[in-house]
């Protein structure tokens, strides 16, 4: 997630004051450091996000996404974990508090953290002190840093994404629509103020020509926008039969009131900033209908893995509402490690240093991959994750898996 998370993600209302099972008592959700010792054969696994404030439905989800996990990957007792979980209320000096508290315990490993500006700040610190970090849902390319992938900083050889980098969803997003012929006319309304639009839009263009999509208009807005009238007119006016929205949910939600204004009914694709729109206070739903978007996770997919991780994250969660994709996300990181770690003989008596050298080799080794709840992954040695989007559609109020329509 990027600075914007708070207005921009999450379709999930959690019950943050339910605290999770933890696999390991003392340790699961813990606030305090870590009250219980941990055994010498158990790995200590650390987890940073916001389980308070605005921004508490993205931390929660991907604190119970872990904790999941970690019961599962005790229970099978090969590697045995233990997750402390820290709250940074999506705060950057808060958050690197809570990673010094982390560090306080014994921390080894690092999943998190949730939100990109924290995570920018704790994975310069987890590069100093050699911990291997593996984030489920800081998309911004800041936190892996390196010039091969447009960061302003220096690459942090270990930290890792479980969830897409912005700019690749602009890729992936003109694929899927080309591959499905979703449209054969695009109409683009896109944040010509805000990096996580203007990076998803710049690479929507590059693949769409790349492909021949025809884009027959380009329309931009600020932040303070909130009359559409003259971006959709204009989608409208030159017979656009697709609206791509590399947007937030907010402005998404005005675009959709001005279509129906407008009597103007293409077909509208989304990225991930649009998975909350469905919560957005005051909205009409209904003008939710039929939209589109891409997503590594669909909780109403009927396989039996989605099945299972979606009844064991709401009990852990205790809630009744489905979890969401960076929930999800924050399994396959506690999982994809577990993985690496048994792949590469790592043992919880290791230096940090050497443990995280030890995940670093493992990840980009090219025959290394993971397949999970978000699908097939595998990493680069920029730190990216590459692994296939699913597509999602809105219908009757409910996220439906598109690929099964």
């Amino acid at each position: 997630m990027n600075t914007m998370d708070m207005s921009r993600r999450g379709f999930i209302k959690l019950s943050g004051a339910v605290a999770a099972t933890a696999a390991l008592a003392g340790c699961g959700g813990s606030s305090d450091g870590g009250s219980a010792e941990v055994p010498a054969d158990t790995f200590k696994i650390g987890g940073i996000g916001p389980v308070t404030g605005a921004a508490a439905i993205y931390g929660s989800a991907t604190k119970y996404g872990a904790q999941v996990a970690i019961d599962e990957v005790n229970a099978a007792g090969t590697t045995k974990m233990a997750l402390n979980w820290q709250d940074d209320e999506h705060d950057p000096e808060k958050s690197v508090n809570a990673y010094n508290t982390l560090k306080d315990w014994g921390m080894q490993i690092l999943v998190g953290t949730t939100t990109t500006t924290p995570c920018v700040a704790v994975s310069t610190e987890t590069n100093n002190d050699r911990i291997f970090e593996l984030t489920p849902s800081a998309s911004s390319v800041n936190v892996l840093g390196g010039e091969e992938i447009g960061a302003d900083n220096p690459r942090k050889d270990n930290v890792f994404q479980m969830c897409f980098t912005d700019p690749n969803q602009g890729t992936a997003s003109a694929q899927y629509i080309s591959q499905k012929k979703l449209g054969t006319k695009i109409a683009v309304i896109y944040n010509n103020a805000d990096a996580y639009s203007t990076g998803i839009y710049q690479k929507f263009m590059d693949e769409a020509k790349a492909l021949n999509l025809e884009v027959v208009s380009e329309q931009t807005f600020t932040d303070d926008q909130t009359d559409f009238q003259v971006q959709v007119g204009d989608a409208k006016g030159k017979g656009a039969d697709l609206l791509f929205l590399p947007i937030y949910y907010t402005p998404a939600s005005l675009i959709l009131a001005e279509a129906k204004k407008q009597d103007y009914a293409p077909k509208f694709f989304g990225v991930d900033g649009m998975d909350g729109i469905l919560t957005l206070e005051g909205f009409d739903t209904a003008l939710a209908e039929g939209v589109m978007l891409l997503t590594p996770f669909v909780a109403t997919a009927e396989d039996e893995a989605t099945k299972a991780f979606v009844e064991a994250y709401k009990a852990a969660a205790g809630t009744k509402e489905n979890p969401n994709q960076f929930a999800a996300d924050a399994y396959d990181c506690v999982k994809a490690i577990a993985q690496a770690i048994e792949a590469a003989g790592i043992t919880p008596d290791m230096a940090t240093d050497a443990m995280c050298d030890a995940l670093i080799a493992q990840f980009t080794d090219p025959s290394f991959t993971y397949s999970g709840l978000t699908g097939e992954s595998s990493w680069s040695t920029t730190g990216e994750v590459t692994k296939t989007p699913k597509g999602m559609v809105i219908q009757n109020g409910i996220y439906m898996p598109l690929d099964e329509q």
